[in-house]
């Protein structure tokens, strides 16, 4: 038989969960959680920040495998890399990235913060566990915290703290090696510091940032700063799944209440101790209690959310879906002989009617808008150049007069090797009777850079019918065609 939810007190509403009714922050002291869910996040956690900490160092064929470069424009995903000329891609694949999370937010919820984020991740299997290596369990940090400033507390407090500050410092070198590279990092820490004040200023502001965020900030970039929280109220629907509270089952909550008889047998007499008898038969008899449901109002689920809100007032913002009150409630059910699975992955839908999750019909959209986004966003990687080339006149000049009847016209020309290969390179003309001089000859483009250069473009005059002459330039790899350019030829007026 399914009940109605009992009524919940609205306050949570209108109250951040780490914020006092006076306005002040309320400081979360989060319980440590163990179960299934617990080891799975701890296993996935250690994968992460394996590849995380290491992605900026890891090169393949001479090449790193990421990079961010925002300084110089470039940028490598899985070894490809990416130049400002193929924005266009990185437009399709920010906007199919968009899709996946939406896609992946309506079906699973925010999983991806409690289970993938480095947030999280950093800030729950690293720097709470340090500190609470350090401080003691949760309800020894609070006593350490309301108790007076001894000795014990400050050199609890300074050894926590100059740990958070010493990792924040790695996680600074490693977000900044993502941005500049791995031989410009090992340079920026070897060489003299006189020769890089602006990268050293940088390592310290990602540092500061970092400690800021972990020691200070905690919950509150997940609950107010980061966008994707403020983006999953909008997108989730009574069919998504996410942790929730089986309020069918579970209320209403309450302690158990054990009745026992007692019986105490033995020789020299037996005693039997009996519930109480009404003196008198036409004492009214208690009304029938109202069987409580499973939740025995613990509130373990509240104490061990690193968010501080109750799971039982039904999905909220501030839940990351880290699953941590999930081991919590199949603790307290093991221990009462009840069914796990009082809190767990389910949908609104699901937890009303019993109904396994399906697929709707606003999934099957959004899967099919990220199959078509990928297909596109495949095919145009698929046929990338590998050269890319941009031909410019020279800025500020006009046609110039040569020997022999001849007009001239000086181009730029930027050649970009997409590749990790060398690539040989010639330049051909589509009109039979313009000819190509180079400034400073280019005969081959090396890996993954960008070359520069100049060359005339020359025209008898007597083959110039218009002051503007289109040209098409051919550019090959050995015999290859790999780019073609489309530019014009100014002349005199005819």
């Amino acid at each position: 038989m399914i009940t109605q939810q009992a009524p919940v007190d609205d306050y949570f509403r209108s109250h951040l969960p780490n914020q006092y009714e006076q306005g002040g922050r309320k400081w979360l002291y989060p319980r440590a959680t163990s179960g299934r869910y617990t080891r799975w996040r701890t296993a996935v956690a250690v994968v992460l920040l394996v590849a995380l900490l290491a992605g900026p160092f890891v090169w393949v064929d001479g090449h790193p495998l990421f990079l961010f470069n925002i300084l110089e424009r470039r940028f490598i995903f899985f070894g490809v890399t990416f130049w400002p000329q193929d924005f266009y891609l990185v437009a399709i694949g920010l906007i199919t990235f968009v899709v996946f999370v939406t896609l992946f937010t309506v079906v699973y919820g925010r999983v991806f913060c409690g289970w993938a984020c480095p947030q999280t991740i950093f800030m729950e299997m690293v720097f709470r566990r340090i500190e609470s290596w350090i401080e003691g369990d949760f309800k020894a940090r609070q006593r350490l915290d309301a108790g007076p400033w001894t000795t014990e507390k400050i050199l609890k407090k300074a050894a926590k703290h100059a740990v958070f500050f010493l990792i924040s410092f790695v996680i600074g070198n490693t977000f900044l090696a993502y941005i500049i590279g791995r031989d410009q990092w090992m340079t920026l820490i070897t060489d003299r510091p006189s020769q890089h004040l602006a990268g050293l200023t940088a390592m310290l502001v990602f540092t500061g940032v970092f400690y800021a965020v972990f020691a200070y900030l905690r919950e509150i970039v997940c609950t107010t700063i980061c966008p994707y929280g403020r983006l999953q109220s909008v997108l989730l629907d009574k069919h998504s799944l996410v942790v929730a509270y089986d309020y069918v089952r579970g209320e209403p909550r309450g302690k158990k209440e054990r009745k026992q008889i007692t019986r105490d047998t033995g020789s020299g007499g037996g005693r039997l101790e009996q519930p109480v008898v009404a003196a008198h038969a036409s004492a009214p008899r208690p009304l029938p209690q109202t069987p409580k449901g499973d939740c025995v109002d613990c509130k373990l689920c509240v104490q061990v959310c690193p968010t501080g809100i109750d799971i039982r007032n039904g999905t909220q913002m501030e839940c990351i879906n880290c699953t941590a009150c999930m081991d919590a409630c199949d603790e307290v059910m093991h221990r009462i002989d009840r069914p796990q699975g009082l809190i767990r992955m389910d949908s609104l839908t699901g937890i009303e009617t019993r109904e396994p999750f399906r697929f709707t019909t606003r999934i099957k959209a959004y899967t099919g808008v990220l199959l078509a986004l990928l297909a596109v966003l495949g095919g145009l990687l698929g046929t990338r150049p590998a050269l890319d080339t941009t031909v410019l006149r020279a800025p500020g000049q006009l046609f110039q007069r040569e020997a022999n009847g001849k007009i001239a016209n000086l181009y730029s020309v930027e050649v970009i090797n997409k590749t990790y290969q060398p690539m040989p390179v010639r330049f051909r003309l589509s009109h039979p009777a313009a000819r190509l001089r180079f400034v400073q000859p280019l005969a081959e483009v090396k890996p993954g850079e960008l070359t520069k250069t100049m060359f005339f473009i020359t025209l008898p005059e007597t083959a110039i019918r218009q002051s503007n002459t289109p040209l098409t330039i051919d550019i090959l790899s050995g015999n290859t065609l790999i780019d073609q350019v489309e530019t014009n030829f100014l002349g005199p007026e005819q």
